[in-house]
């Protein structure tokens, strides 16, 4: 079967892969850290409760939880950019680690245990994240 080729100069040639209008990336914007925050404060509760009775404490804890991670993921998401892409890429890579190290510790893990785990986590973000910014942006962090 034949195909019509294609007319020039009707086709959309920006080269933009966005799919998503500026109202979606505001919702978004606001959206995400607010659900990863709920999902990681109903984590730490759940971990801290360690199979006990849900108290009003235990929801306090996941609420204050949630608004922490949710604050420093809005905090790394701003900043970050604004640095150059090694400093982006250690931003990265503190938050995650420090998240992570975090919810271990609620384990009743010693602390060298949780220290050395999130230090593993961080190593592997800040190894994937400064991939991703040096194949992606020049030397002064500006995408390419």
């Amino acid at each position: 079967m034949a195909q019509a080729a294609p007319v020039s100069g009707t086709a959309s040639t920006s080269g933009s892969t966005d799919v998503f209008g500026a109202q979606t990336h505001t919702i978004a914007k606001w959206a995400v850290p607010v659900a990863a925050g709920l999902v990681y404060g109903f984590w730490a509760a759940a971990i801290n409760r360690d199979t006990g009775a849900i108290t009003g404490w235990n929801v306090l804890f996941g609420f204050v939880c949630a608004i922490a991670f949710a604050a420093a993921y809005i905090g790394v998401r701003a900043l970050a950019p604004m640095m150059r892409r090694e400093l982006h890429a250690v931003a990265w890579a503190a938050f995650a680690g420090c998240a992570f190290g975090f919810l271990y510790s609620q384990t009743d893990a010693t602390v060298l245990r949780s220290v050395f785990m999130s230090l593993a986590v961080a190593v592997g973000v800040f190894a994937v994240a400064f991939y991703r910014y040096y194949t992606h942006e020049d030397a002064a962090g500006k995408a390419s």
